[in-house]
């Protein structure tokens, strides 16, 4: 693992990790909500703010550099989906980007059409096709989770698609228990109905580096600020279908792919600070081309968070009241934990564990039917996850933290 940078050369990047809370250096498990940004993502989201704001396609220095800084951005996550630039749509998050997109495909669907979703998925992945029940008369189908394991099922899943099936949505790894659904399987399922595959990519790219030529969908949704970028959404899209559906947009606005499923003045700032994030990433490790250092990187990140899920579910595991959910560190998962005490509501684990220097989240993460189809309703699940600056030490002191409000300490 020498070609991609050390934890603590990675940890560099990152001010936030100079924060103290109750004299402890903070331990942020809270990735799977947003994760801490390295500074050259904020370095160039402040040159472009100084140097080059302005507005898009007039004829003048810093609006065509605003041009160019945006099909940058474009290329740059073009070559981190394995896609085309033209491909790529810019939004202010994975949710408002959905509803977008379902509300273009709801009117090519009828009345008896049906859409598949999971009972596995966060609610950004089942609210914008549950809005076309009521819009267009079309028949939302759940797929079931196995709540022993937190996986989906898969046979039923498969068993649900059939010729009257329009779309299948389903997430790429959920992101209240980290499982990793197979993309690929459901997208074969689908596709030989002559389905479209939407997918919840937002909890699998910081984990895993997406492709779309191997999940061979239709459209992928992620969110840079869950992999160390600024607040925003991206969609991909195939551009012929980009190309063909009847997106909302105002009559002056471009009706090419991808800007014609745009809306409004794009975060121009935030685009330039994702893009500046993957590339960040890329730098990690040692090649030429930018998708193969990302490569690189994720593999080895991936590793590195494989064995540090691994020591807190085995510790944890040891912790008597502690109750652990999803699949285990051998199964395809994220390195996120999800996890509840017994006697003791999630959101006072979370607020004990920060008297510690140890964030984490709790609650239902917006994956509401995962939460109700494991019982734990109304105060859910503690969530703790690995990203690219969590050390073994910082595992450690979570472990330990949980044992002491499991032993009843504070």
């Amino acid at each position: 693992m020498h070609n991609v940078a050390s934890t603590d050369q990675i940890r560099a990047y990152f001010p936030a990790l100079q924060r103290r809370e109750a004299g402890y250096p903070v331990a942020y498990f809270d990735g799977p909500g947003g994760t801490q940004v390295p500074h050259p993502v904020v370095d160039a989201a402040t040159d472009y703010l100084y140097h080059h704001n302005a507005n898009t396609h007039w004829n003048y220095p810093t609006s065509s550099e605003t041009d160019a800084s945006l099909e940058h951005a474009r290329r740059v996550f073009a070559g981190f989906l394995h896609s085309a630039p033209e491909e790529i749509v810019f939004g202010a998050n994975m949710t408002t980007l959905t509803f977008h997109l379902a509300r273009a495909l709801g009117r090519r669907l009828s009345a008896g059409d049906e859409i598949i979703v999971t009972e596995l998925d966060h609610h950004a992945n089942i609210a914008p096709w549950q809005a076309l029940e009521a819009e267009r008369g079309v028949r939302v189908r759940w797929a079931r989770m196995i709540p022993e394991t937190g996986q989906l099922d898969r046979e039923h899943l498969e068993g649900l698609v059939n010729a009257r099936t329009k779309v299948v949505a389903v997430g790429a790894a959920a992101n209240a228990l980290g499982t990793v659904n197979d993309v690929r399987a459901v997208a074969d399922w689908a596709h030989a109905v002559g389905a479209l595959v939407f997918v919840d990519g937002v909890h699998y790219a910081p984990h895993a580096l997406p492709d779309m030529q191997a999940f061979d969908c239709d459209f992928f949704a992620c969110s840079p600020y869950k992999f160390y970028g600024p607040h925003l959404g991206v969609l991909f899209g195939r551009r012929e279908l980009l190309d063909s559906l009847e997106f909302a947009e105002l009559e002056p606005a471009s009706h090419v792919a991808p800007e014609r499923a745009e809306t409004g003045t794009l975060n121009h700032e935030g685009i330039v600070g994702a893009a500046a994030g993957v590339e960040w990433l890329g730098s990690l490790a040692e090649g030429s081309a930018l998708r193969t250092r990302l490569a690189t990187t994720y593999r080895v990140l991936e590793q590195r968070g494989g064995e540090l899920f691994a020591a807190m579910w085995e510790g944890l595991t040891a912790v008597p009241g502690v109750r652990l959910y999803g699949p285990p560190p051998n199964a395809p998962r994220t390195p996120t934990l999800a996890l509840t005490v017994d006697g003791t509501p999630s959101s006072r684990v979370t607020r004990q564990l920060a008297e510690r220097g140890v964030f984490t989240s709790h609650g239902d993460f917006y994956a509401l039917t995962v939460v109700e189809r494991l019982g734990l309703l109304p105060e859910g699940l503690v969530r703790a996850g690995c990203a690219c600056y969590t050390t073994a030490e910082e595992v450690d002191r979570l472990i330990g933290g949980i044992r002491a409000l499991a032993d009843g300490g504070a």
